[in-house]
């Protein structure tokens, strides 16, 4: 059985930021039930390879065995390379599967969602993806996948193909913002090992 994680870490998707819905539903579980946890939840650089290097230097000193990355979208997708490189487990919220075609129209000046910042999506960022993209997936076992069928942006059939052989949780319906995010809550804790501490379990 996995150890259970220490180390958490949430990838945000693109033009997003740590204020997204999911990521302050975990940020607040974290400090409510697990403030002994070593949480981090970033706001990730517009460029991909910039992005990538932030987190391989975050998680350089992190304990493989206990540690955990969520990510959403184009953050699931940084979460799988994430995974690859340091032998963590990954959980992935309708992650992006090609980013480098589907990010290639909002090349240009472009907002984040919760914030009125611009910010220019460049020409070269679309090749920083492709650098990034992961190949084969080494260990099947350490993914979690959940997939609505109800994604308006991306392919829950791309999705699950990506991933088939990993554990899936596929949603009849929902959304890609995964608006039912709290409904997904414990699937996603039980695959990290997250639990009570024992004094409040026992309380």
């Amino acid at each position: 059985m996995a150890e259970p994680v220490t180390h958490l870490l949430y990838l945000h998707g693109f033009r997003s930021s740590p204020q997204s819905t999911k990521a302050r539903v975990m940020a607040a579980w974290v400090q409510q039930h697990r403030p002994d946890l070593t949480w981090w939840c970033p706001q990730l650089p517009p460029s991909p390879a910039e992005a990538m290097q932030m987190l391989f230097d975050g998680t350089a000193h992190c304990p493989a065995a206990q540690t955990g990355v969520i990510g959403s979208s184009l953050g699931g997708f940084y979460a799988t390379a994430v995974a690859e490189h340091l032998g963590c487990r990954a959980v992935l919220l309708n992650p992006a599967i090609e980013p480098a075609r589907d990010l290639a129209k909002y090349i240009g000046e472009t907002t984040a969602w919760h914030s009125n910042e611009r910010f220019f999506f460049r020409p070269e960022f679309i090749d920083e993806l492709r650098a990034i993209a992961p190949g084969e997936l080494t260990k099947l076992e350490r993914y979690f996948a959940v997939i609505a069928k109800g994604d308006e942006v991306l392919s829950w059939v791309e999705m699950s193909t990506r991933y088939r052989g990993c554990k899936i949780r596929l949603l009849e319906g929902s959304d890609h913002a995964l608006s039912d995010f709290d409904a997904d809550l414990p699937d996603v804790l039980a695959f990290l090992g997250l639990t009570l501490p024992a004094s409040v379990t026992s309380g």
